[in-house]
């Protein structure tokens, strides 16, 4: 329990402390007018309530992540806590913030554009495209998953088949239409019913009715049943609890809803601690609810993943009401990640084609293409492409962090702010993808994958030496 304690006041200490000095480094600017002010449309630039936004971009960020994430990454032992702890402060809201606050000083710019912007125009395109693919696999496999979950509680009329075109028209409309209309009416709802029921477990876990057995005491070894290392796995595993490169794709549409910059480090920052503490409290209650880690290994193995726990235990602690809680998020959760995934891809595809979004004809002819793709997607088999979806979000990130470090150092502010976590998180890609089994990885041995990370690291720093010489040459000369 103490170190649970620890933790907890860690997490929000760092909003106060690491936030207000990143917020600092960056340089926020009250009285500049935000792009939802300045460019607002009704569609897509559109000012909305401070709340209305946090909850927006919580839940955005979030979805199932911070859950499923948590519960499969504390499988590894008690360094979970800390890389949920120490990810969030220092690399996912970090990574959230210097961002989302780049695409509000250009317009509320989509991901691709402001890394390509920083990192040339090759990336840019590498990241159009891979964004708007991610973006398209993540809408596709959000619409069976909750389809098949509501088949089975609805009465035979209601099939898969019903359900998925009832979910696929939602993601139409949500894609389509002013983010106002439904987005900005329905998430704050499930945004705040995923934090109430985190509240809720929050409680149980601090009235001393249960024990979590956080095994710091016996080392930080891996717990892994498959014996896999903590490093690089843990750290792809559990990525929407500490830092996902699928934020920054979804950040930009709250920049275009912010009235002032000074709400950037409660909105970006925020969100991203509040979801650390939701994959902290379900790491613990998975922990203590199984009694051990053997104990929630043998969960795992004999029921039919995440989703079984997720809802006995918040029966179990929670009543009815929190049973219903955990099987609206495990229902609404992937719905909620899906359709702003489709209309990320919108505004991928319309800031790379430069389409105006206001005529609802454009958004059509933009989404058209978005929908097909989608539809031809959930004909296929995703077992194997889904499987690269963590690793290629956690690269996604690294790719996202170099673009803040470029930008910071353009701009003469202290860059080590995201340089660390940019290092850091090149070696963990690089090392997931050479190390991890077959057909995740090339199932090398784990050292050529390090080694192959620090030389990438090398690569990227030479570039950013260059850089800042290139740099300083030009202003000596000027």
């Amino acid at each position: 329990m103490t170190a649970f304690l620890i933790a907890l006041a860690v997490l929000v200490g760092g909003y106060f402390v690491y936030g207000l000095i990143a917020e600092k480094i960056f340089g926020v600017e009250p009285q500049r007018e935000t792009p939802a002010l300045r460019r607002a449309d009704g569609v897509d630039f559109v000012p909305m309530p401070t709340w209305r936004v946090f909850l927006i971009q919580f839940l955005n960020i979030a979805g199932l992540g911070p859950i499923f994430g948590a519960i499969m990454g504390v499988m590894f032992g008690p360094a979970a806590f800390i890389w949920i702890v120490a990810g969030t402060i220092f690399g996912g809201a970090v990574h959230d913030f210097i961002s989302a606050m780049m695409s509000l000083r250009h317009d509320g710019e989509s991901l691709p554009e402001i890394v390509g912007r920083e990192l040339g125009p090759v990336i840019k395109q590498i990241m159009r495209v891979v964004s708007v693919v991610l973006l398209v696999l993540v809408g596709a496999v959000f619409v069976l998953t909750p389809a098949g979950l509501l088949a089975d509680m609805t009465p035979q009329w209601a099939g898969t088949l019903f359900w998925t075109s009832a979910i696929f028209l939602y993601y139409m409309l949500a894609t389509v239409l002013p983010v106002d209309k439904l987005i900005g009416r329905l998430y704050p709802v499930f945004g705040f019913a995923l934090l109430f029921m985190a509240g809720g477990l929050l409680v149980v876990l601090l009235s001393g009715s249960v024990s979590i057995p956080d095994g710091f005491s016996d080392g930080l070894y891996s717990r892994s049943g498959s014996g896999h290392p903590i490093f690089p796995m843990m750290f792809v595993s559990i990525a929407c609890g500490a830092i996902s490169g699928f934020h920054a794709t979804q950040s930009p549409m709250m920049t275009r809803c912010l009235k002032n910059e000074k709400l950037a480090r409660p909105i970006f920052y925020g969100a991203m601690v509040a979801e650390g503490i939701v994959a902290l409290v379900w790491a613990a209650a998975a922990i203590a609810f199984t009694g051990s880690y053997e104990g929630l290994h043998a969960y795992m193995a004999s029921h039919s993943g995440a989703g079984a726990l997720v809802h006995e235990l918040s029966v179990d602690w929670l009543g009815a009401f929190g049973g219903f809680l955990a099987l609206l998020g495990v229902i609404a959760a992937p719905i909620t990640t899906g359709d702003t995934a489709l209309r990320s891809a919108r505004l991928i595809i319309a800031d790379a084609a430069k389409v105006d979004q206001k005529p609802v004809w454009k958004r059509l002819l933009v989404c058209i293409p978005i929908f097909a793709a989608t539809f031809g997607l959930m004909l296929i088999d995703f077992n194997v492409l889904w499987r690269y979806f963590a690793w290629t979000n956690q690269t996604l990130a690294a790719f996202t962090l170099w673009a803040c470090t470029f930008y910071l150092a353009r701009k003469r502010k202290f860059y080590w702010i995201t340089l660390i976590p940019a290092l850091f998180m090149t070696v963990v890609v690089m090392s997931y993808i050479i190390f991890a089994p077959r057909p995740e990885g090339f199932g090398m041995p784990l050292a050529w994958g390090i080694a192959s990370g620090l030389l990438i690291d090398a690569v990227c720093c030479a570039a950013f030496v260059r850089h800042l010489r290139m740099r300083a040459a030009t202003a000596k000369a000027n």
